[in-house]
């Protein structure tokens, strides 16, 4: 069976999306002939043409606005499950993780932590961990995987920011706020977000500052910069002190949860098993990863936790 071209589905959903070869180049990176070429292979292989075109005019065919509205859900599809198995962000390791480890250490004397916190997904068979958590919608059956808790992710912005720019009521509101992003994601100038009775709205961010570590924008969160997309697990304190506030209440990025995932294969070292059933019922509980809380989802990324072991084990 040969597997459908998905990158030319996802240039074709591109392109009738902008209603333009050249802008979709743009907003893949890439060149237009390349895009040309994704659309010509398309067209070659279902046997129809997607556009028509003229010098002046680009124009979906009836082909073509048949397969619209399936293409454009399979790359918004793809850019969530790329963005979601990027994992959890550095900042969960900083500030979850790393606080809970003095006192498993304290319990487990003669054992040793390899901490490594990374913004970048990682091989974790391939690079020898014992352990990794991370906040996504995994796909890869090969690794041991237990689920922690959902991680939810809100619409944010100081109060003074919200009264004196107003409250959005609707995902096209954000069009006239100042919106601050996260440069580390595959598609950073789409938000995507879900509505109480399922409906999904895309909206394309504009504001003063992108960073590529959420932490960065926190202080211009607070300070009234603008609006941003944070995880609970970065805002809780701040939601508590009334610093920040959720907007849009009703709306959502889509849901993701935190994994505790360790290699194939048993048996399982004692020190591995030991570690991963400390941080599960550690961070099963924290505040922010309870079921009660209202629906209001991370950003991505991955914080990776390798077992302790004897001094000289590879860990």
């Amino acid at each position: 069976m040969k597997l459908p071209d998905f990158e030319a589905w996802a240039v074709f959903a591109k392109v009738a999306e902008t209603g333009s070869f050249g802008q979709a180049a743009r907003d893949l990176g890439v060149s237009p002939g390349t895009v040309s070429k994704a659309v010509g292979r398309l067209e070659a292989r279902i046997g129809a043409r997607l556009f028509h075109r003229t010098s002046r005019k680009l124009a979906l065919t009836e082909s073509g606005l048949a397969a619209r509205d399936g293409a454009a859900r399979l790359l918004a599809e793809g850019e969530a499950a790329e963005a979601e198995a990027r994992a959890a962000p550095m900042s969960f390791g900083v500030t979850h993780v790393a606080p809970l480890l003095p006192d498993f250490l304290a319990a487990h004397p003669g054992l040793t932590i390899d901490l490594h916190l990374s913004d970048a997904l990682v091989d974790l068979v391939g690079g020898g961990f014992d352990i990794a958590l991370r906040i996504a919608a995994l796909a890869d059956s090969s690794l041991r995987t237990r689920r922690l808790c959902t991680v939810h992710r809100s619409l944010v912005g100081a109060p003074a920011y919200l009264d004196a720019q107003g409250r959005p009521t609707h995902p096209h509101d954000l069009a006239r706020h100042a919106c601050l992003g996260y440069a580390y994601l595959p598609s950073p100038d789409r938000w995507r977000f879900l509505g109480p009775d399922g409906t999904e709205a895309v909206v394309i961010p504009g504001g003063p500052l992108r960073a590529n570590n959420a932490d960065a924008l926190a202080p211009a969160l607070r300070a009234g910069l603008g609006l941003a997309v944070q995880p609970d697990f970065m805002l809780w304190d701040d939601l508590a002190a009334g610093r920040l506030e959720r907007v849009l209440p009703g709306w959502s990025p889509p849901p993701i949860a935190l994994h505790l995932m360790t290699p194939p294969g048993d048996p399982r070292p004692a020190r591995v098993t030991a570690l991963a059933d400390y941080l599960a019922r550690a961070l099963s509980a924290a505040p922010w990863a309870q079921p009660e809380r209202p629906p209001a989802q991370g950003f991505p990324n991955e914080t990776r936790v390798p077992s302790p072991g004897r001094h000289g084990d590879r860990s």
